[in-house]
């Protein structure tokens, strides 16, 4: 046994810096999304190219290995399902709307595991678990305008990021109750399923496709093979070689770049309401990483 923690070590040390960089890389995401849209190419397009042309890369590679997940189409039919809705409506809502309220509402990811875990894997209420479920709770009531909530129903862009948060729950959720597929094979699934997502949206808002030029088809191609596949396989990597609580906190990062980018260059304006439903959001996340660590289970 200490020779086997001995030979992790390496891989865990490797792991904290590539998961911190794919965590910066989503929480930067917005400015590329931001700055396409502001060229006359929607994010439905943009998504459909990027994760598409990510999927396509990765394919052969996953073909490769086809008696590993042969048996498991069904599963991955689902991973692609909530996979790709939790990519395509944070993109979405991200393109289209406020960087700094859509963040904070993609970040009740915590409360929905949690509910879902406890629904579909008989994972225990905690104490801890709790206390993040009512915080996380206090921070949704904040962030979205405390009572004034009540008095106006919430946008499409507010349910898109309640959504995505919810199918990155479940699709996590879905991953821990699965059988160890392998992360490039989940990648795939991910990126098919949003890019084709991606299609249903523009379709819904009858979008078609934009003129582009070669200087917009190297930024899309840029945007998919240099920061969609590397920021999505850095951040499988240090999930699955990281304890689910370290791996939980570390991931926090994308969630402090996102806020504080769009406030220093992306001139947008974090109000009180929302800096306190952000702590409180942000706390949550935390003891909920900790209730995940290995030391906490030992416990409860």
């Amino acid at each position: 046994m200490a020779i086997h923690a001995t030979s992790l070590q390496p891989e865990k040390g490797k792991a904290i810096p590539v998961l911190l960089a794919g965590s910066v890389m989503w929480g930067l995401f917005w400015w590329p999304l931001k700055a396409l849209d502001a060229a006359g190419i929607h994010s439905g397009f943009v998504q459909f190219f990027a994760y598409g042309l990510s999927a396509l890369v990765l394919l052969p590679f996953a073909w490769r290995s086809l008696s590993s997940w042969r048996s498991q189409t069904g599963f991955l039919l689902l991973i692609a399902l909530l996979g790709g809705w939790a990519n395509a409506s944070f993109a979405t809502s991200l393109a289209e709307g406020s960087v700094v309220r859509v963040m904070l509402l993609f970040y009740l990811a915590p409360v929905w595991t949690i509910i879902a875990a406890r629904i579909f894997l008989a994972e225990a209420f905690t104490r801890l678990r709790l206390i993040a479920l009512v915080l996380a709770l206090a921070g949704l009531f904040a962030t979205l305008g405390g009572p004034a909530v009540f008095a106006a129903p919430l946008s499409s862009i507010d349910l898109l990021a309640l959504s995505s948060g919810l199918a990155f729950a479940l699709n996590n959720v879905a991953i821990r109750a699965g059988h160890g597929l392998p992360e490039l094979i989940r990648a795939v699934a991910v990126f098919a399923g949003c890019a084709l997502i991606s299609l249903v949206f523009m379709s819904w808002n009858e979008q078609s496709i934009p003129a582009l030029d070669a200087l917009h088809l190297w930024a899309l191609a840029v945007l998919g093979l240099a920061w969609v596949l590397p920021g999505t396989l850095a951040t499988f990597y240090g999930v699955a070689r990281l304890d689910a609580g370290r791996a939980a906190i570390l991931l926090l990062t994308e969630l402090v770049v996102g806020v504080f980018s769009a406030v220093l260059i992306g001139t947008e304006h974090l109000s009180l309401q929302e800096a306190v439903g952000g702590a409180l959001i942000l706390s949550a996340a935390v003891i909920e990483a900790r209730s995940e660590s290995p030391a906490e289970e030992k416990n409860t």
